[in-house]
């Protein structure tokens, strides 16, 4: 009896070793799982506002688009402005026809080069636009990634979590039959 006693004892002693030990394992798995919960929460508030500064860049690229329209109107409407002026001097004074003329073809040559730049500007904007969209695009998908990384990393946290858990209730419920063993041999008359 003293022998069966002492050995249970022992073995009460080990199982409370072991659940010491799925404690601190569980204490451990709880820990790194709130840095991963810390670090997807870090990530989240860096897209949004990876997602704010893309916004703000489409909207700046559509005022300068308009102001550029805008401008290239008015130089527009100027050039008929003085395209009419010149045509009534033609008709008022027929002598200097040819110098007029003259004028007129240069006002249009002027108007149609700055018509080219306004459009060469145009186009290396929009390069330039769809480049940075390339990029943002990029880095979102890349955020992307490290989500669904991390939301995976986070279930098999969990999984662990809950088998390390499970492994303590069993633990636990080892414990108390030992204990109930160990109460009911303190009540056997023989070992007293």
């Amino acid at each position: 009896g003293v022998f069966l006693y002492n050995h249970l004892q022992q073995k009460v002693r080990n199982a409370e070793a072991l659940a010491q030990k799925y404690k601190q394992q569980q204490e451990a798995l709880s820990a790194q799982l709130q840095v991963v919960y810390e670090h997807r929460s870090r990530l989240e508030r860096s897209l949004q506002k990876e997602r704010g500064e893309h916004k703000k860049t489409k909207e700046d690229f559509l005022v300068y688009k308009l102001e550029a329209q805008e401008a290239l109107n008015k130089e527009k409407q100027d050039s008929m402005n003085r395209y009419g002026a010149l045509s009534s001097q033609h008709k008022i004074l027929k002598n200097q026809h040819d110098d007029v003329k003259k004028q007129l073809l240069d006002l249009q040559l002027q108007h149609n080069s700055l018509k080219l730049e306004h459009r060469k500007s145009l186009e290396a904007h929009s390069q330039k636009f769809a480049q940075l969209q390339q990029e943002k695009d990029s880095e979102v998908t890349n955020l992307q990634d490290t989500v669904f990384k991390l939301r995976e990393e986070s279930k098999l946290l969990r999984k662990a979590h809950q088998e390390v858990h499970s492994q303590l209730l069993n633990a636990q419920a080892q414990m108390e039959e030992f204990r109930q063993l160990k109460e009911a041999l303190q009540k056997m008359p023989g070992l007293r």
